[in-house]
């Protein structure tokens, strides 16, 4: 079955990619968005956020948000902001964050080969997060946020990809944060059908993050099946739009954990516990305490830093789920010692990314509005593939990918 395939995707014209650009709609609430479209008439937010667009008693699931969005890309494309290619084109994306790279095609995936499982998953969906994504796909007639994908890195296609960056690209710049952002459209037929060919010996991929935009596309697809008599099997809803990145070009980052209580002990008592499944020791002259090893978590409680070494590390290949870092934390202290059952729904516990540094967490549990942070070894890409593989599911939060992929440089539209 073929997984991928070019579209003729809808973009901004060259000199306004920059402000047109966003965040995903995912990592900013409504009042950030709206801060950053401020003045920015061009802003992506106001197609994937268009909540900043009508007034704020209104909730941000109305139907009238998903039609004022549905308004703003008519607008974009009536403006000529957005322009949509007239072919099929396979398209190129790099991202450099520091001193990483990555390089992934821009394509659309299929959703048949995502039922079927050639399209593998890690994490459960929540019906709310994908009835939004649904309601703001099928008003749109358009997938704006690229789902992110991964593959098992591949020589031939790393160079075919090399030779496509080795020409002028469409779009070039720097985001407020740092990262530089360039897009390739491939003209070369030659060039891209190769790609295509390459892609074609792809076994399966995996989704990395957008999980609910991919699960949301597939309910679009039998929504647009059951009101189509002359469905195909062609149209572009059967597909999905993706940016597909192999699996060693892959950074992920630590998905710390903040807790609101010590399960009714103080910290002498909750360190004096710990002490039996872990060696814990202080970190000196008020540094922090970053893991560097599977096994080994970092512990902010009461003022003071700790590097907290599990005496057992399970290593299962049998079970990939239960060899993870958050399982470990989950297994040996979360519930045991805190009473933490499931971290989906319990509010005594919150998630803080990575990209935020240990500073964040230092500074939540001196707020006093927490009594512990805890500090995780990232997750690594051979984890999440091997748990995908066995058809298991991660816990919540275990991996924060960066750097994040643009939403506006690209838009499948459904015709």
């Amino acid at each position: 079955m073929k997984l991928l395939k070019p579209f003729p995707g809808l973009r901004p014209r060259k000199e306004l990619a920059s402000r047109v650009a966003s965040h995903p709609y995912d990592v900013v609430n409504r009042e950030e968005a709206a801060a950053l479209a401020k003045d920015n008439p061009y802003s992506f937010f106001h197609i994937n956020k268009p909540e900043i667009d009508v007034p704020e008693s209104v909730d941000p699931h109305d139907p009238s948000v998903y039609q004022q969005g549905a308004e703003n890309l008519k607008r974009f494309v009536d403006e000529g902001i957005l322009i949509r290619d007239t072919e099929d084109k396979l398209y190129v994306y790099q991202q450099i964050m520091g001193e990483h790279k990555q390089v992934g095609l821009v394509a659309v995936a299929s959703v048949a080969a995502y039922e079927q499982g050639l399209i593998k998953k890690h994490e459960f969906t929540r019906p709310d997060k994908e009835d939004d994504r649904v309601n703001h796909m099928d008003a749109l007639d358009a997938q704006v946020g690229p789902v992110f994908l991964t593959y098992k890195a591949d020589r031939t296609i790393d160079s075919l990809i090399a030779k496509v960056t080795g020409n002028s690209p469409e779009y070039d710049f720097t985001a407020d944060d740092g990262t530089r952002h360039t897009f390739w459209v491939i003209e070369d037929l030659e060039l891209a059908a190769d790609l295509e060919t390459a892609f074609d010996g792809v076994q399966c991929l995996y989704v990395a993050d957008g999980h609910h935009r991919s699960a949301a596309a597939s309910r679009v697809c039998h929504l647009r099946q059951r009101a189509n008599p002359q469905h195909r099997g062609e149209e572009s809803y059967n597909w999905f739009l993706t940016v597909v990145f192999p699996h060693d070009q892959m950074q992920i980052l630590d998905y710390n954990r903040i807790v609101k209580d010590l399960g009714g002990r103080n910290p002498a008592q909750f360190l004096s516990d710990l002490e039996q499944e872990f060696t814990v020791q202080a970190v000196a002259d008020h540094g922090v305490a970053k893991p560097d090893r599977a096994g080994q978590f970092g512990m902010y409680v009461g003022g003071q830093w700790y590097l907290l070494t599990a005496r057992e590390v399970v290593t299962d290949s049998d079970d990939p789920v239960n060899s993870l870092d958050v399982s470990l934390l989950q297994r040996q202290i979360l519930e045991p010692m805190l009473g933490i059952g499931d971290q989906r729904t319990d509010k005594r516990i919150d998630f803080v990314g990575g990209i935020r540094g240990l500073g964040e967490l230092q500074k939540r549990v001196d707020s006093g509005q927490w009594a512990v942070a805890f500090a995780l070894f990232p997750t690594s890409i051979e984890s999440l593939m091997a748990i995908a593989d066995a058809g298991e599911v991660m816990p919540p939060k275990s991996t924060w990918f960066e750097p994040k992929l643009k939403s506006g440089l690209i838009i499948h539209v459904l015709d």
